[in-house]
């Protein structure tokens, strides 16, 4: 963002919503000249890497010995049986936390929102994690009940026999990609060079991504039932730096 098309790179690749926001701001990514086949509808300058999607998971032993009710909504782990046992990852630290903002602003408004998302903050306590792997470790070694972060997480465990278990919320699944973007140079044979590395790398590395990251985002890939989302929702703005800061300060007005 800081250094535009002047950056040493020739490829890059991290969260769409920062690539979106860089062309605009520099217009620095030429457009990819190759067919991608991507399931959805991508800006011509990149083609998506991976992607994650949030739920919110529970520890099912912690449920059973604190009598609690399974949840189904992020609005229920607000509820008074769940302070102090609930973790959530902190926007201003990870991107994990994004994927909730976004639920609760879709489902509930702002207004209303800034309500949940402040009874949520209470019910964390000290659990509010400045990672998005956070709340998982603390759901699994049973310091909370539920938590809120990363849906592939969770399934696995549960698939590893752990006492996990995880929830569609009724606020829906919302994802958010990785993406990988050539840089527009002067120099053409090196930016050639750039497109013909990253046609491979899409080709490629899809195969084992989709392993750690079990989303579907080609033609021709496939994924288990249980890791397709019981409600995929995407946001009704487009994902950019500053939709994320305006949610960040969402976010801390809550708090």
């Amino acid at each position: 963002m800081a250094e535009g098309d002047k950056i040493e790179a020739n490829l890059v690749t991290m969260s769409s919503y920062f690539i979106d926001s860089a062309q605009k701001k520099h217009n620095m990514f030429t457009d990819l000249n190759f067919e991608t086949k991507a399931l959805a509808k991508y800006p011509s300058f990149y083609a998506p890497i991976l992607a994650n999607t949030g739920a919110i998971f529970v520890n099912t032993q912690v449920i059973k010995d604190k009598n609690l009710p399974m949840p189904k909504s992020v609005k229920d782990l607000t509820k008074d049986e769940y302070k102090g046992l609930v973790s959530i990852p902190n926007i201003m630290n990870s991107s994990t936390a994004w994927l909730l903002v976004q639920s609760i602003i879709s489902e509930y408004g702002e207004a209303e929102g800034k309500v949940v998302l402040n009874k949520l903050i209470q019910n964390c306590g000290p659990h509010l994690e400045t990672s998005g792997s956070g709340p998982i470790k603390k759901v699994r070694a049973g310091e909370v009940a539920a938590g809120f972060g990363l849906r592939h997480q969770a399934v696995a465990d549960k698939a590893a026999g752990k006492p996990i278990d995880y929830i569609d919320p009724i606020e829906g699944n919302y994802s958010l990609t990785e993406a990988l973007a050539v840089v527009k140079k002067a120099d053409t044979a090196t930016t050639q060079l750039a497109m013909e590395m990253a046609k491979v790398i899409i080709a490629k590395t899809r195969p084992e991504l989709i392993k750690l990251y079990p989303v579907a985002l080609y033609q021709g890939e496939t994924v288990g039932e249980l890791n397709k989302p019981g409600s995929p929702k995407l946001f009704a703005k487009p994902l950019t730096v500053e939709l994320l800061e305006e949610h960040q300060k969402f976010f801390k007005a809550a708090q």
